[in-house]
């Protein structure tokens, strides 16, 4: 295929979308990078104009009309786009059900779930007309096992695990790959975020361990991206070598 395939990744700003980002500018693949940090995206453009054409759309996918006003503004040449990186997700703190904090919980669900959903409605209907394209969901080991204190987030990338199947249902005779990236325990700004900028207890989480990294995943990406025609990677799931599920790991103290 063609390494000139124009991809769309949410979540561009950070992480595994940034990451991915990067590797795939390196192969040739023409970026539309999204996400809602607005000088993060200049950056990454700038450095990435280098290596492949770049464009940017600013906004939040928990947004319905900011995603359908971004993506419906692209011009003609960027519209027809290959590739779908649904990689945008947080998670937000790490609390008992019966104590948890409700505005976490709409976080997870707004971002994690309808995001993905926005982001490909509006982008799906073009891959079935031209009967072409390729969508990767960024899952999770949380949407294949829960953990304690887990709870939402846990609905929420199991909601994306239930999502991705379907997708790959409804579009079977459409000639469209559908792939989930499951990761276990990856250090990204991830940990920072769900314990509300507290470095100390975010650096708990990969404490004892070598974890996975984001050009790890983004590396998962690629080999997919680039399998033959008739090739689907479907599900994939990644862990650290300490790691053995979702609450067996380990740690070297």
């Amino acid at each position: 295929m063609s390494s000139k395939r124009i991809t769309f990744i949410t979540g561009a700003t950070s992480g595994i979308g940034e990451a991915t980002a990067r590797l795939l500018a390196k192969n040739g693949f023409r970026l539309i990078l999204c996400g809602r940090r607005v000088d993060r995206l200049k950056m990454l453009e700038k450095e990435l104009s280098s290596l492949t054409e770049v464009t940017t759309l600013h906004f939040e996918v928990r947004d319905r009309k900011a995603v359908t006003t971004a993506i419906r503004s692209l011009p003609d040449s960027w519209k027809n786009i290959d590739v779908l990186i649904n990689s945008a997700g947080n998670a937000h703190g790490l609390d008992p059900i019966q104590s948890g904090n409700i505005d976490d919980w709409d976080a997870m669900m707004d971002i994690n779930v309808k995001g993905l959903l926005y982001v490909s409605r509006e982008i799906l209907p073009g891959m079935v007309e031209r009967k072409s394209g390729h969508i990767v969901n960024l899952g999770s080991i949380a949407g294949k096992e829960v953990y304690a204190n887990g709870n939402i987030y846990c609905a929420s990338k199991f909601a994306v695990d239930a999502i991705t199947k379907s997708m790959r249902i409804d579009l079977n005779g459409a000639g469209i790959k559908v792939t989930a990236i499951q990761p276990g325990l990856v250090e990204t700004e991830f940990s920072l975020v769900r314990f509300k900028g507290d470095a100390s207890r975010a650096a708990t989480a990969y404490k004892g361990l070598v974890p996975l990294r984001g050009d790890d995943i983004a590396d998962l990406i690629l080999f997919a991206l680039t399998r033959p025609a008739h090739v689907v990677v479907a599900d994939l799931v990644v862990f650290p070598i300490a790691q053995a599920s979702a609450a067996v790991v380990k740690r070297e103290i």
